[in-house]
């Protein structure tokens, strides 16, 4: 038994915040990456709640359902982001779908992402069409989790896309994985209440 110094006050501080509202605010053009490997560079115009309403071209309205979206960046740093995305054909043949049942996705606890984030651990992510993003989590709330590639360049994965999350020595922090291990409590941040 225990709790992780820190994590109470940083979700009620962030769990609630998201990407699209900023994206929202800045009014330019955003890069959304989808499902089926497809790019829309588009600016964001509406966060509701399963849907994002954009504009494309300045023009046309179009409507994206949120499951459908893998990353967001800002598109001033696309020619950056370009070569730091790898693809992994080992994840990318399983040719996966969105998954729209929350509870048969693969799930990261908050107390995992936590002391990865406060320790700057580096990790890679995958995708469920198999991109690898490696980096340092920055920031995460309830949908979404923030990574800095190489140079701190942010980027946003939503949650809902993700198929694996480990760290450089192969070590799994997903949900499933943790049932055991617990990597939570070997983090210097972890208080423990036993006596």
């Amino acid at each position: 038994m225990g709790y992780l110094l820190g994590l109470r006050e940083y979700l009620n501080d962030f769990y609630s915040t998201s990407i699209f509202d900023q994206a929202i605010a800045s009014k330019k053009l955003w890069n959304l990456h989808v499902h089926d490997h497809s790019l829309i560079k588009a600016q964001i115009t509406q966060d509701l709640k399963y849907d994002l309403h954009t504009k494309i071209d300045g023009k046309i309205e179009k409507v994206l359902p949120k499951i459908s979206i893998k990353l967001v960046y800002p598109d001033s740093q696309s020619e950056a982001v370009k070569p730091l995305l790898k693809k992994g054909n080992k994840v990318k043949k399983l040719a996966m779908e969105p998954i729209m049942t929350p509870k048969d996705r693969y799930h990261i606890k908050n107390k995992t992402l936590f002391p990865l984030m406060k320790e700057r651990t580096v990790v890679f992510f995958t995708l469920l069409e198999g991109e690898i993003i490696r980096g340092l989590i920055v920031g995460f709330s309830r949908y979404e989790i923030t990574v800095d590639l190489k140079g701190a360049i942010p980027i946003t994965i939503l949650r809902h896309s993700i198929y694996d999350l480990r760290d450089k020595k192969g070590r799994c922090f997903l949900k499933s994985s943790q049932k055991n291990s617990r990597s939570w409590e070997k983090s210097k941040l972890f208080v423990s209440l036993q006596t």
